[in-house]
């Protein structure tokens, strides 16, 4: 089959123990079973990049990287990606700015990456472009004359047209996205929200293809939700829930029921409004006081971006204070802890809680989700309280879904996950784990692959559905007149 070649922001070489994002398991699972090139940044910056991109291989895996120049690093990544494209994609307008030379470097990264990618290529490699801060790479590898099949897969939401116009250069954004041959997307209404990006006067996809044309070119839409290793992550719970480390803390509980959050720091996630919530529960429901205890998981993440030092400072004074209000002399209601965990502890952790909070304010989909739900043991499981507003929740109808805002509906949502008897437990659980199963990482790379190339990877069961569309999106999908093609236009 076609060679395939991954592109990312910053690249994950495996280590033992540390647990790596949601993007860097499904890169790392794809090229594990096909094999071929993870290209990225290098996480270095220097005033003289390297020329040429640095080479090693693990397995049948090859790493090239190549390092930034400081000051467009800073523009392009802290700046325009972090302080621009993040909060604007997730709906967070509040922390949207703009600046039109952190957008040039945006720019010129994005070239500088198709510039290097283009000299590991071959023709006929299949490259898999990914997420919010490489879109215009596709757009630069044509320029440049690459004829081989690209795909980009955005791992975060897609805002609809209507946030996305704050954006001074959103039609621009949108057009390159247009260049590659695949596009993918975590949910449906993502997909939407791209398609209301698009004019379309007349039909604009080839019925039954989810594809559209624009401007000459089709580009295959498609719904791809990201998805878990299960197996392994039951497997790694099971095991570690006897590991030292998860046995102390268990140990500290004194047989408290434990709650969890585990999230990176991210004003996106919701820890401001989830720690509000416990504190209205503890008011409401102060039978639980004493009886429970909040463990919150929460890695720093972009310290070079003053909204995520401002938001650790939130964090930290709420969580003083509540703890200052509550605690007793032997019980500690909130331990909030920055900083990492290798990933089989935190699957050990996972398993010995009773209750996980995942409530994002907004969220691509949310592995922790589903790393929960595989996590549990199936004969006395936990209860996942989950956010609508996080991809997971389109598969995980198993979950308590609260609004995240809802903070009195929240605290209401905790204590029923508490006192929810073991048979609904059961049955709630066993629906998530076919969902989660379902939708595996090997279904979502394998399905994409497949939409890329053309070529069933071996070895990996038939995907379990094709590439979904929308049917009520409201847009019309006429046949073209016998001998004309669909077509669309970014909407100015």
């Amino acid at each position: 089959m076609r060679r395939l070649v991954c592109v990312s922001n910053r690249i994950s070489v495996p280590r033992r123990g540390v647990a790596p994002g949601g993007l860097a398991v499904g890169v790392l699972a794809a090229l594990q079973h096909t094999g071929g090139i993870w290209f990225g940044w290098s996480g270095e910056t220097a005033a003289r990049p390297n020329p040429e991109p640095e080479i090693t291989a693990r397995g049948n895996v090859r790493f090239a990287t190549i390092d930034l120049d400081p000051a467009d690093f800073d523009a392009y990544y802290n700046g325009y990606c972090n302080s621009t494209l993040w909060p604007l994609f997730h709906y967070l307008a509040a922390r949207f700015h703009h600046d039109p030379r952190e957008c040039e470097a945006y720019m010129r990264v994005n070239a500088q990456f198709a510039r290097q990618l283009l000299k590991i290529l071959n023709p006929d490699d299949a490259v898999w472009v990914h997420d919010y801060q490489l879109i215009s790479v596709g757009r630069c590898l044509r320029e440049l004359g690459f004829p081989g099949p690209i795909g980009f897969f955005l791992h975060i939401p897609f805002p609809h047209l209507q946030v996305l116009r704050m954006l001074p250069n959103y039609t621009e954004l949108v057009r390159d996205l247009c260049q590659y041959d695949q596009l993918g997307f975590q949910t449906e209404d993502d997909l939407r929200s791209f398609l209301s990006c698009l004019e379309v006067p007349e039909g604009f996809r080839l019925p039954g293809s989810g594809r559209v044309q624009v401007r000459g070119r089709s580009v295959r839409l498609g719904v791809y939700p990201i998805g878990i290793e299960v197996d392994e992550v039951a497997s790694e719970a099971r095991t570690t829930i006897g590991q030292e480390s998860v046995q102390r803390m268990i140990a500290s509980l004194q047989g408290r029921k434990l709650i969890i959050g585990v999230d990176r720091l991210d004003y996106s996630k919701g820890l401001t409004q989830r720690f509000a919530a416990f504190e209205e529960f503890l008011e409401t429901y102060p039978d639980n006081r004493g009886q429970v205890t909040f463990l919150q998981i929460a890695p720093l993440s972009r310290s070079d971006v003053q909204a995520y030092s401002e938001i650790r400072q939130t964090l930290e004074q709420a969580a003083g204070s509540l703890n200052g209000r509550f605690a007793e002399a032997d019980w500690t209601p909130i331990r909030y802890l920055n900083r990492n965990f290798a990933r089989a502890t935190l699957m050990g952790f996972l398993r010995a809680a009773q209750v996980a909070l995942v409530t994002p304010v907004r969220d691509g989909m949310n592995l922790v989700a589903k790393e929960f739900v595989a996590a549990q043991d199936p004969e006395d499981p936990g209860v996942l309280i989950l956010s609508p507003l996080a991809g997971a929740a389109r598969e995980l109808s198993g979950a308590l879904q609260v609004n995240p805002y809802d903070t009195r509906g929240l605290a209401r949502a905790i204590e029923a996950a508490l006192q929810m008897p073991l048979e609904e437990r059961r049955s709630r659980h066993q629906q998530m784990l076919a969902a989660v199963r379902r939708h595996d990482i090997h279904n979502w790379y394998s399905r994409f692959v497949l939409d890329l190339t053309g070529e069933r990877l071996e070895g990996v069961a038939s995907p379990a559905e094709a590439p979904y569309w929308p049917a009520d999106s409201g847009i019309r999908a006429r046949t073209a007149a016998a001998g004309a093609h669909p077509w669309t236009k970014v909407r100015q």
